[in-house]
């Protein structure tokens, strides 16, 4: 489908005032953590306005953009569930206060969105115009999918002073050695200085961005469509905040989620090399492998 300049504007006004909802209705209070009850209805709610989106596009586009969304949209949740425990683990390795996470993560999460729309411009214009980097995304996906079956228990230990967002935090600016009441920055002996909760924010929204290296391409081998490949994660990462209250706490029985990602990823890049000039698979039996 291509999308006029109106209907990106429109998408982007749907997706800030969503985030404003998000940030606004979420959690009134922000220094408490949401019950299990309130996460598990927002997290609902963002998925079912995400199947509505696609629904609308099967009414007005037909079943091959309303299809591709949808599996696109699906893979993209899959894969964030990971980003999930990545965020906990950053939390927990940066000891943040409870009273700070949730403004930490929607931050963090619209600077990942940001971060994305970059990626996914860049890896749309390769596509078009360079047909065999569809190979170089399909051997990420195989890689990326063997190399987490195999090592299932990688990234349990986070050191935050390796991220890139925070080395990069440091060389701007120095950091103070404490939190200071939920401020960012603070002055101190007369200059600027951050304190670890912009860190944290830094550490969120890159490690967001690292695991889109393997989520980006992957939703290639679904759509070439950037409108289609954006609204997808999108839709994928706004609930990001509700769901990390929902399941931040369930880690330890997730015992088979790396190894399901994994698969999925595996998957992917196998049709993503096939439909280069092999063999094109339907979305319909993409959306029902993925989904199973």
């Amino acid at each position: 489908m291509e999308a006029s300049l109106f209907t990106w504007l429109a998408l982007i006004a749907f997706i800030a005032v969503a985030f404003v909802v998000d940030f606004f209705f979420f959690q009134r209070d922000h220094q408490t953590p949401p019950t299990l009850k309130r996460a598990t209805v927002w997290s609902a709610i963002w998925i079912l306005v995400a199947l509505a989106f696609g629904a609308l596009l099967y009414a007005t586009e037909g079943s091959g953009p309303g299809g591709e969304f949808l599996t696109g949209y699906l893979l993209e949740r899959s894969l964030s569930l990971d980003n999930v425990f990545v965020f906990a683990l950053i939390f927990g390795a940066m000891a943040v206060p409870v009273g700070n996470r949730q403004d930490v993560l929607e931050i963090g999460i619209i600077l990942a969105l940001a971060l994305r729309a970059v990626f996914i411009v860049i890896g749309a214009q390769l596509v078009e115009s360079l047909s065999f980097v569809l190979y170089v995304f399909g051997a990420i996906l195989l890689y990326t999918g063997v190399r987490m079956a195999l090592h299932r228990d990688d990234g349990e230990d986070i050191d935050p002073d390796k991220n890139i967002g925070v080395r990069i935090l440091r060389k701007l600016m120095p950091v103070t050695d404490g939190y200071r009441d939920g401020h960012y920055t603070v002055i101190e002996n007369g200059k600027r200085h951050a304190t670890p909760l912009l860190a944290v924010v830094a550490a969120v929204a890159t490690a967001d961005v690292i695991f889109a290296v393997d989520s980006i391409p992957a939703i290639f081998a679904v759509t070439d469509e950037a409108f289609l490949v954006f609204t997808a994660n999108a839709f994928a990462i706004l609930g990001l905040r509700a769901m990390y209250f929902l399941l931040a706490d369930l880690i330890h029985r997730f015992v088979y989620l790396k190894l399901g990602l994994a698969l999925v990823l595996v998957w992917v890049g196998i049709k993503m090399l096939l439909k280069v000039d092999l063999l094109y698979i339907p979305t319909t039996v993409s959306l029902a492998v993925i989904a199973t």
